[in-house]
């Protein structure tokens, strides 16, 4: 994770996630309960092959096929959530704690250790599944003493969790516009928190179920042209509708999610 405070930094200057909240870390969420959609649902058995039965006898088979119907409910309804996502719920509730999180994804899958901050200085963390990259992820507390009252969570480097509504790394500047139902205000490229959100400009993104705050931070893409990436690496605040901005074709490269 890079820069922590530094994200924070640049948090507390966005109106994406209030001042008083803000002091960063990398992410994760709720772990996925396994409910592997049709090899869950039981098998409409068929005709015993070892007994050929009369047409009479046949009317018993509907049954199971009943039973499935009526049984499906149980399992995933509709659209399931993605595998790996944030939500401003359950585990991560402003209340939440590192006991807690001990508690929802065993406690031999979430360490308190040191994280990176600014300057190569260290933070301290509860960290999930520390040794998944995929999976894992850092809380911060505002009473870190306690390991309580979460503060912010992040999603960065190789993760694969999403965010409130479907968030999630690599996204493009058009489809993270696309949610938010219009453009948003994000900083010039200067510094490590640089392309970070500043506002979402009273779009979809800037409230979100269960009361927290979501910001992105972005990057350039890296096969844009030098004198692209130049026209973007200045100290103000673009629009994601600019068209040096949408030259650059950046992308998200940090989830910050906070109360």
């Amino acid at each position: 994770m890079k820069g922590i405070a530094l994200s924070i930094a640049a948090m507390c200057l966005t109106c994406a996630l209030p001042a008083t909240t803000l002091a960063q870390a990398p992410v994760q969420d709720r772990f996925p309960a396994d409910d592997s959609g049709p090899a869950a649902k039981p098998a409409t058995p068929g005709p015993a092959p070892a007994k050929p039965t009369p047409a009479a006898k046949a009317a018993p088979a509907a049954k199971p096929a009943e039973h499935e119907a009526a049984e499906k409910p149980k399992h995933a309804v509709g659209t399931p959530a993605p595998a790996h996502t944030v939500a401003c719920n359950g585990a991560f509730t402003k209340d939440s704690s590192h006991m807690k999180l001990a508690t929802a994804f065993g406690s031999q899958n979430v360490t308190w250790d040191d994280v990176d901050g600014p300057g190569g200085s260290k933070l301290k963390a509860s960290v999930l599944f520390p040794k998944d990259p995929k999976r894992r992820l850092e809380v911060l507390w505002a009473k870190p003493d306690a390991r309580s009252d979460l503060q912010l969570v992040a999603i960065n480097h190789q993760s694969s969790w999403s965010a409130p509504k479907g968030l999630h790394l690599g996204m493009t500047l058009a489809a993270v516009e696309k949610l938010n139902g219009k453009p948003f205000e994000l900083s010039g490229f200067t510094k490590d928190t640089g392309g970070s959100v500043q506002s979402w400009d009273g779009g979809a993104l800037a409230e979100l179920p269960g009361g927290c705050k979501v910001s992105l931070r972005f990057e350039p893409d890296a096969k844009a042209a030098p004198d692209v990436r130049s026209d973007v690496a200045v100290e103000r605040q673009f629009s994601s509708s600019d068209p040096p901005m949408k030259k650059a074709a950046p992308k998200v490269v940090e989830i910050l999610i906070g109360y």
